[in-house]
């Protein structure tokens, strides 16, 4: 076991489907959730294995308080480090966790409530981490926000175009520079 991204302990392993240790399809899923997210985690890790997908689990593993940041560095880690293609971020609304991650140039993360959102995320924008806020969506919403988001795929087209903008702002000068 090694030291979670909250200081707990946690498995830090991708579960493989097939017990083999390689993932089936190439496309292992980071998930990181914090204290309010954890009652989704359980069920959309669960779906993301019956569907042949493997695991990295980053935690949170229960309902102690935590700090939803270092979950989302943990996944944007994952990604950076290839680790696996796709994220998973679940807290309270979602918000903290879209956040923390899209402080990556790397991530693009959605927040998303519905399966359509979920699936034009991936269409038109190529998002990488799907965001949940456990206290706004159901299970079942959030499975079919999962299932959306993992089938859809990027469009390319105008879209490449406007997501190539988001890799590279242009700086902003005078009294809005940061």
């Amino acid at each position: 076991m090694a030291r979670g991204p909250a200081g707990g302990l946690y498995s830090g392993f991708a579960r493989q489907p097939d017990g083999t240790g390689r993932t089936m399809d190439g496309r292992t899923v980071a998930v990181g959730v914090d204290h309010a997210g954890f009652p989704l985690k359980r069920p959309l890790v669960e779906r993301l294995e019956r569907n042949g997908r493997a695991v990295l689990d980053l935690g949170a593993d229960g309902t102690g308080p935590v700090d939803y940041p270092d979950y989302a560095f943990a996944v944007a880690r994952a990604l950076r480090d290839g680790e696996a293609e796709f994220g998973v971020l679940v807290c309270g609304a979602g918000v903290g966790m879209s956040i923390a991650a899209n402080r990556y140039p790397w991530v693009r993360a959605a927040l998303c409530h519905d399966a359509a959102a979920a699936r034009l995320a991936r269409e038109h924008n190529d998002a990488n981490v799907l965001a949940l806020g456990a206290r706004v969506v159901p299970v079942e919403t959030a499975l079919e926000c999962l299932a959306a988001f993992l089938e859809a795929g990027f469009e390319g087209g105008r879209h490449a175009r406007r997501v190539g903008k988001l890799a590279a702002p242009p700086r902003l000068r005078g009294r809005d520079a940061a």
